[in-house]
């Protein structure tokens, strides 16, 4: 069987392996003040030309929203994002159970319309007399890429900056496929950008190269008491070396791009493979994730050889799955792909 059903079903990439190897017997302080995580802070700094940058690792994607999320909201506000956004579809609650509502706004292939947003805004303080008794928004959360594997431009990216300044929000970009968005060809966001315009975002680890993880980036300052905030979450771990050798790995050498970039490839050969044979596509989707359009027969040959994720059932029976690349996929694996994807079409 061929498995393209995500990008976080491999191990680690083998430079994380030899270095955690390499590593393994020294002695190091727990809970993130480790040298390794010391190091991987300078570079993602350097990265993101952001010298005073806050960064922190966390165990893994959910705890980092929750934590990112409730350390900035107060009791009486929500967050605001896409109904298709993570912390909505996918995150069992978590963003909930810290106490904060989801707000979701309508989703375009993954994405705000911004002008919705302002006069989503706009409409609710308008309400002089009724919003004081509503949850106020607190922050904009976006992916990038989305949960349909689009991407914001700058001018989108710093159009939302503008929001937010405008209703004095944080803004919040989920980057658990960060590498996959800035690896894609044709994008015009850098790190650069993203530490210009968010106030917080984060570089996803674990589904891009690492065995677990995320690099929490705060370009200007944290908020208070942010670590006793992961301790609650429960993202911190104690052998803290462990997120700190893998992030100080990926960002040596290029290496988070290098690998990002691998799985964009090898998307794109998807795509032209499903355009050739006369497939549909559900989203314009850039990056490392592909949607495509299938009756329920297709499906079910497909799944013989293949395994995918179902996405959605449209309203004419036909059925949205996901093909995922990943750091990891053999090119020889996208070749037998195209191949059963082609007799399927015949």
């Amino acid at each position: 069987m061929l498995s393209f059903a995500s990008d976080y079903i491999e191990g680690a990439h083998p430079k994380i392996l030899e270095r955690l190897a390499e590593t393994n017997f020294e002695v190091q302080p727990g809970y993130g003040d480790d040298a390794y995580c010391a190091s991987a802070r300078e570079k993602i700094r350097a990265a993101c030309a952001c010298p005073g940058a806050e960064v922190f690792f966390l165990a893994g994607g959910t705890q980092t929203n929750r934590t990112v999320i409730s350390a900035y909201l107060a009791d009486t506000e929500g967050v605001l994002s896409p109904v298709t956004g993570h912390v909505n579809g996918h995150e069992g609650g978590a963003i909930e159970s810290s106490g904060h509502k989801v707000l979701c706004l309508p989703s375009h292939d993954g994405k705000y319309d911004i002008g919705e947003l302002r006069r989503y805004l706009e409409d609710f303080y308008a309400d002089r007399e009724g919003y004081p008794h509503m949850v106020q928004p607190g922050m904009i959360y976006v992916t990038h890429p989305t949960e349909y594997g689009t991407l914001y431009t700058l001018n989108e990216l710093e159009e939302l900056r503008g929001v937010a300044d405008d209703y004095d929000l944080p803004l919040f970009l989920d980057g658990a496929r960060l590498g996959y968005a800035l690896a894609t060809p044709g994008t015009d966001v850098t790190l650069p950008d993203l530490a210009r315009l968010a106030d917080v975002f984060y570089i996803g680890g674990t589904k891009v190269g690492a065995l677990l993880g995320e690099a929490v980036v705060f370009p200007k300052k944290a908020p208070k008491h942010f670590f006793t905030h992961m301790k609650q979450n429960g993202a911190v771990l104690a052998k803290g070396r462990v997120l700190g050798i893998q992030f100080d790995a990926l960002f040596t050498d290029g290496l988070y791009t290098e690998i990002a970039r691998h799985a964009v490839k090898e998307a794109q050969k998807i795509r032209d493979c499903l355009a050739r044979c006369g497939y549909e596509t559900a989203v314009p989707s850039p990056s490392n994730q592909v949607f495509v359009v299938l009756t329920p027969e297709q499906e079910e040959k497909l799944a013989r050889d293949v395994v995918s994720t179902f996405w959605e059932k449209r309203p004419d029976g036909k059925r949205v799955i996901r093909l995922c690349t990943s750091w990891a996929t053999r090119p020889e694996a996208t070749e037998r792909l195209c191949r059963i994807l082609a007799d399927l079409a015949e």
